[in-house]
């Protein structure tokens, strides 16, 4: 990837069926409308379980029923693959760009160089996880490491990613559990919650989601010989966004301006 301009879209807070079809509708204007290659951070409200592109029919029936502190936990459905990951207390990135050469394992170990140097210049060593052939039988992407995810020194997973391509243009977002509730995990995957990892013991000491984004940022400008210009989205973008996160699941009734706020 040559030096190049992107666009970097601010820190925002909203549902899941919003924050899914603004990543689809990142890769349609990339692939379609030469829009440029993006970066954006980004969390979930209320609470979501997002579901694998093929995943729905396979589900826990008690998924379609968890309520957490009086609000119902939304489904979504993702348009990349991969099994079901609790959004709640987490921070999620996306990155839509073209022309990668390389199979999709060499893709992801590309796209991921700039997640494993900005926590590392937080104090935090990611490595990448081994292939396991159990982690189609999980309806649990934090369950196990794939050779897709980020994991600590410790072999705790940290970093969840999921791709979508088309042709030569590609979507890729994955999820990092930073403050997770306990309970709300266990009441999820009916099983214990996984021990803490580095990068949560960072945030318990005091990282802020802020410290986070501003690293990784620099990271990817300096790995993908970029430079990442801040825009918002606009009132137009909006517009057909939304119109998209009406297909998109449970949430985007709410998902007017007033349910989206940007944070930094």
């Amino acid at each position: 990837m040559s030096h190049a301009i992107w666009r970097l879209i601010p820190l925002l807070d909203a549902p899941g069926a919003v924050q899914m079809a603004i990543d689809t509708w990142l890769l349609d204007q990339h692939q379609h409308h030469g829009h440029p290659p993006t970066l954006r951070f980004y969390t979930w409200n209320p609470s979501a379980i997002s579901l694998g592109a093929s995943q729905r029919r396979q589900m826990p029936d008690h998924w379609k029923n968890l309520v957490w502190q009086g609000r119902t936990v939304d489904l979504v459905q993702r348009p990349t693959g991969g099994r079901g990951v609790l959004h709640q207390g987490d921070l999620t990135y996306a990155l839509v760009s073209s022309n990668i050469a390389g199979s999709r394992d060499q893709a992801y170990r590309l796209l991921c160089q700039f997640l494993i140097a900005g926590w590392a210049d937080l104090g935090v060593s990611l490595n990448f996880g081994n292939p396991n052939r159990d982690y189609s039988r999980s309806h649990n992407c934090f369950a196990l490491a794939t050779s897709a995810d980020l994991v600590d020194a410790q072999g705790h997973k940290v970093i969840g990613s999921a791709q979508l391509r088309r042709d030569s243009h590609l979507l890729q977002h994955g999820s990092m559990g930073l403050t997770t509730d306990v309970e709300l995990w266990q009441q999820v995957f009916q099983t214990p919650a996984p021990p803490t990892n580095q990068a949560q013991l960072a945030v318990q000491q005091g990282l802020t989601t802020s410290k986070i984004v501003e690293s990784l940022t620099q990271a990817a400008e300096a790995c993908f010989n970029c430079q990442l210009i801040a825009q918002p989205l606009t009132q137009r973008e909006w517009g057909e966004i939304y119109a998209l996160a009406q297909k998109n699941g449970p949430g985007c009734q709410s998902a007017g301006p007033s349910a989206v706020s940007s944070r930094i």
